[in-house]
């Protein structure tokens, strides 16, 4: 048995797609300080056995759910960009 958090899978896996329009630090640094703070603004979604794990797959179908992870990662990656925690390149 294992305790996963899927939010966080869902935020990586759509992460480089959102950034790539973005003007925005993506070093690896920045990318995870914006997954850091796109998933301190979205709701857990723990899951402990494979059936949760699935119905949560299918509940990400649902687009009220990827507009929300969309949103949570540009504000995140806008507020990152002007609060780098690293020196300019």
């Amino acid at each position: 048995m294992f305790l996963k958090n899927y939010m966080e899978e869902a935020v990586k896996g759509m992460l480089d797609n959102v950034l790539k329009d973005l003007d925005v630090c993506k070093c690896d640094r920045c990318k995870l300080d914006i997954m850091a703070l796109a998933l301190n603004n979205l709701p857990p979604k723990y899951t402990v056995t494979e059936i949760g794990e699935l119905y949560l797959r299918t509940n990400e179908l649902q687009q009220q759910f990827e507009v929300d992870i969309v949103s949570a990662i540009i504000n995140a990656a806008q507020y990152v960009n002007k609060h780098r925690r690293h020196e300019e390149a």
